[in-house]
């Protein structure tokens, strides 16, 4: 009976051992790779941030991304945008590589912050699909001096890069969107491949829509609508005359000699008269 009593206390302790939940922080070392607890025996995995196994980024700033002024002329093109550049926001971190992320709304809550610029998941070249989000315009905190320059524009050109885009070599290009987005970026620092800090995620971005080629104007190809306008009025000024000039035609013609008027003068006879009886007068009359 004792051992019977022995071996059930024994598969109790062992339940209860398994329905617990480690704490990663606590005696088990704080090891930010312990696995997490969910489930019957509780796993709990977060996107694929938990399945890298990665540490995830430590401090998350108060700063969101945003455009340029509106009056910065190709704020935003069909494939490019100009972002203010983050100034006074990484100063706690002077030495990081402080990298812009440009991501499809849909990758922003899941984002995973460890998969690092230069992998495969973030190479401009597979944006938008399969990767949904890349990372560009790498620098460091110097290139973001605090305060702002007084002179100048300190801006980021996003999209310009058009020699790289197709290059698999450079994953990190800067490349022209490849649609109108929406898009969303936010800036994150690495501590060599570790992620340290990230501003907010900026409001969606819609890039303009380029027009069709064949409805763009082309001089002397076609005409506008005031230049269809007067040709028709002239046309019908034009028919409403020469309809007169023939009604006057055929009025003229019924009424008026107009044969007469190119005839022929008539040519004037003279009758010659002989004076005879002048001559005949004797001379002895003189």
């Amino acid at each position: 009976m004792a051992p019977l009593l022995l071996l059930l206390l024994l598969l109790l302790a062992t339940a209860h051992g398994l329905g617990e939940c480690p704490d990663a922080s606590g005696a088990a070392g704080g090891s930010p790779t312990a696995p997490t607890c969910g489930g019957a025996l509780g796993v709990h995995i977060e996107g694929d941030r938990a399945q890298s196994g990665a540490p995830s980024v430590q401090v998350t700033l108060g700063y969101t991304p945003e455009l340029a002024s509106s009056a910065l002329v190709g704020r935003i093109t069909a494939s490019t945008f100009v972002l203010e550049q983050p100034r006074c926001v990484f100063e706690r971190f002077p030495t990081e590589n402080i990298w812009l992320v440009v991501a499809v709304p849909e990758a922003v809550n899941d984002f995973n912050n460890s998969l690092g610029p230069g992998t495969p998941e973030r190479a401009f070249q597979e944006f938008p699909s399969p990767a949904r989000a890349y990372m560009t315009l790498n620098t460091t905190l110097p290139n973001y001096a605090c305060p702002k320059p007084s002179e100048g524009i300190a801006v980021l050109h996003v999209g310009i890069e058009t020699s790289c885009a197709n290059d698999t070599s450079r994953p990190t290009c800067n490349g022209p969107l490849p649609g109108s987005g929406p898009y969303q970026v936010k800036f994150l620092a690495f501590n060599g491949s570790v992620p340290v800090a990230e501003t907010q995620w900026s409001l969606p971005i819609t890039l303009r829509t380029a027009e069709d080629p064949s409805s763009i104007p082309v001089p002397g190809s076609g005409h506008s609508g005031g230049m269809i306008a007067l040709t028709t009025i002239l046309s019908i000024l034009f028919a409403i005359l020469l309809a007169g000039l023939l009604a006057m035609l055929v009025f003229c013609s019924d009424t008026c000699d107009v044969s007469g008027s190119f005839s022929k003068p008539e040519v004037v006879s003279v009758r010659r008269y002989n004076t005879h009886h002048v001559y005949d007068q004797p001379a002895a009359r003189l």
